[in-house]
């Protein structure tokens, strides 16, 4: 047994009933027929030779061969994931799902064995299976209790089989790290989660349906076009887009510590707990960093535009878009304030608008003696209501978090960026000064 793992112990018939349905997952296949995005070619293998430092001669040439550990690489979904792909099925969907309702709401990848049994050369096309290998009776490690799930890849190229891949996730219910230990149901947290994912989809124009354990599937814009990228819309994220929906920005805050989080995530990363309540944004905020986006070009977006790291008032930061003054006048400790905007039908995203005292459309807007030109674009000023959570004191009552020196304030160094589903700004090559 690994070090660190051990057998959970005596089980009740819940946890052995949850085993045998567990169980029924193993050789069930979760790809059949997956085709790799690209074929093996020979600018990955140098990008990956030069990420990974190998300057190994065999990986360069007119006889290349791809570094072995690339394997699992030529099989990877990218950022779109593999639900649209064909050959994918609902195993992992479901087996997920399960868990989760089960209380198994956290992941973490242990590790993974390849074994490889021919080189891959650019050109090669590749094509995949993959199936739920086994399934571990219930461990307790010290990031909580749960399941090892295996799963295993025969990766082929030109239907020959050139390796296999065993990826191990641990699917876990987190352990408290606090001593007080509050009761909690998952079932009950789990379905709060899926009505509140179904809340922010429809608050958002998105269309969808709520799959077994809670899990949001096919979210979908209702009109996308070539315009803006929609928010991927989970469980973990819901409650701040459909806040997003009724024109407020919400804040994560644990309860048992109090402690602000932005972006959304399951747990506190200060005590570990569980338990959180949403504190409503005073939409007050100052530019933390910046960056100003030249390329590449993209139909939704005009460049040059800035993309600012906003410190709001409540001690949190976000990414999302600078407006109401040119790119160019944008400077670290300017304040800003929170609108909605309203790019297209269904699409609503909260920007920041440089200056005080505006009125929210276009126009000029004076402070300091410096005059700030509005983009002329339809945005909403944010209005301040209650929060979603009754329960919850007013934003003000939060203690900001002290802001890092002035000089780790690099403006040519992009923020990071949150999770995709937390940012309205988008990529590129930048510019920007010292401070």
């Amino acid at each position: 047994m690994a070090a660190g793992v051990r057998d959970s112990g005596p089980t009740s018939g819940a946890d052995d009933e949850l085993l045998l349905k567990l169980r029924e997952f193993e050789g069930r296949a979760a790809t059949v027929g997956g085709v790799g995005r690209d074929p093996v070619n020979a600018p990955m293998i140098r990008h990956w030779c030069e990420a990974m430092g190998d300057t190994n001669p065999a990986y360069q040439g007119p006889d290349a061969v791809a570094p072995p550990t690339m394997l699992q690489a030529w099989t990877m979904g990218g950022l779109a994931g593999h639900s649209d792909r064909p050959g994918h099925t609902s195993t992992n969907d479901e087996l997920f799902a399960l868990l989760d309702g089960a209380g198994y709401t956290s992941v973490v990848a242990t590790d993974c064995e390849q074994e490889y049994l021919r080189p891959l050369r650019p050109g090669d096309e590749i094509t995949f299976d993959s199936m739920i290998e086994s399934v571990s009776e219930r461990k307790t490690t010290k990031l909580g209790t749960g399941y090892f799930i295996t799963t295993r890849m025969d990766v082929r190229a030109a239907g020959e089989l050139a390796g296999t891949h065993r990826f191990r996730i641990l699917k876990y219910a987190p352990a408290r790290r606090n001593a007080k230990r509050a009761e909690h149901s998952a079932g009950a947290a789990g379905a709060a989660g899926a009505a509140g994912a179904a809340g922010a989809a429809r608050a958002m124009g998105a269309v969808g349906e709520v799959g077994p354990g809670g899990a949001v599937e096919a979210v979908a814009p209702a009109k996308s076009g070539r315009g803006r990228p929609y928010p991927v819309i989970n469980r973990d994220n819901a409650g701040f887009w459909e806040g997003v929906g009724r024109r407020r920005l919400l804040i994560q805050r644990c309860t048992a510590c109090g402690t602000p989080r932005f972006p959304w995530l399951p747990g506190c990363n200060g005590c570990g707990g569980l338990e959180w309540d949403t504190v409503e944004a005073s939409g007050e905020g100052t530019i933390y960093s910046y960056v100003v986006m030249h390329h590449p070009p993209f139909p939704a977006f005009d460049p040059p535009y800035a993309v600012g790291l906003i410190e709001l008032a409540e001690g949190v930061r976000m990414v999302s878009n600078v407006v109401g003054v040119p790119h160019d006048k944008v400077r670290v400790g300017m304040p800003v304030r929170l609108e909605f905007r309203q790019y297209e039908e269904g699409l609503l995203l909260p920007v920041f608008r440089a200056g005080a005292g505006h009125d929210g459309d276009g126009g000029s807007q004076e402070r300091n003696g410096s005059s700030y030109e509005g983009d002329g674009r339809s945005a909403e000023p944010s209005a301040r209501s209650a929060p979603l959570d009754q329960s919850a004191p007013p934003a003000s009552r939060l203690q900001p978090t002290p802001p890092a020196p002035p000089a780790s304030r690099v403006q040519t160094t992009p923020p990071a960026l949150p999770s995709p589903s937390m940012a309205s700004g988008a990529g590129g090559i930048a510019s920007g000064e010292v401070s």
